[in-house]
């Protein structure tokens, strides 16, 4: 993801996001499934591999996903269209190489579609639950929490499982020295994408309008503000 203090440009008659000089994190959503991936695989309880759909260019953002402590990773080599050419690619992976829990961010901090886990769930066939603050495994099963309206939901789903994980499930981790130094050795695995129709094409893009002239009202003149609703702003 392009880092949030990033100005963002346009080439291309609107049609192509401008990379040069951008720089690229990891999605924090992203961050906290692997933190919860991380924890729950403490103690020799099993290894995380980071999957990403990208080209060559995001690998030193992957070799951070190893720092933090990811046991080994795979790149899909393709420039990713849309949430469901990455959901694809990484089903097709998951098929011939199957895991017991599939972590996701809730969200891209880009897009911000909340697609990817959803899809993951009915392309691999199995269930999927997004945006949820807690996630316990004991044995085959997955206790989650999610908020709804007016509380709370917890619910206990067998493994396999795709979770689509949001604040409050784990802290993001820092990585450190040895981390490090070990990503440089850890497993990437190279993979080409499948071949996969498109089903959404981007038309163009546009920047928010720019932010107009802040009007102060006095605090003792509540008239001037609510003609100022009435004739301007127009919300009332």
């Amino acid at each position: 993801m392009p880092d949030t203090t990033t100005k963002i440009t346009f080439t291309d008659n609107n049609t192509q996001f401008n990379t040069n000089g951008v720089q690229f994190i990891l999605n924090p959503y992203d961050e906290i499934a692997l933190a919860r991936a991380i924890e729950l695989t403490e103690g020799a309880n099993g290894t995380v591999t980071v999957i990403n759909v990208g080209d060559a260019s995001t690998e030193p953002t992957i070799r951070k996903a190893l720092a933090i402590g990811a046991t080994d990773a795979v790149r899909i080599n393709a420039q990713p269209h849309d949430a469901w050419f990455v959901a694809y690619q990484i089903a097709q992976y998951i098929k011939s190489n199957p895991f017991d829990l599939i972590l996701t961010g809730r969200e891209s901090i880009d897009y911000n579609g909340s697609k990817v886990a959803g899809m993951l769930g009915e392309l691999l066939d199995i269930p999927s639950v997004s945006i949820i603050k807690k996630l316990e495994i004991e044995g085959t099963q997955a206790t989650v929490e999610r908020e709804i309206e007016g509380g709370k939901e917890v619910l206990a789903i067998p493994l396999p499982l795709v979770v689509g994980t949001a604040e409050g499930v784990a802290e993001p981790k820092i990585p450190n020295m040895r981390g490090i130094m070990s990503a440089r050795t850890k497993p990437l695995t190279v993979i080409e994408a499948v071949e996969v129709k498109t089903n959404s094409e981007i038309i163009s893009y546009e920047t928010p309008a720019p932010r107009g002239q802040v009007k102060l009202v006095e605090a003792d003149d509540p008239a001037k503000l609510i003609e100022l609703l009435h004739t301007e702003a127009r919300v009332i």
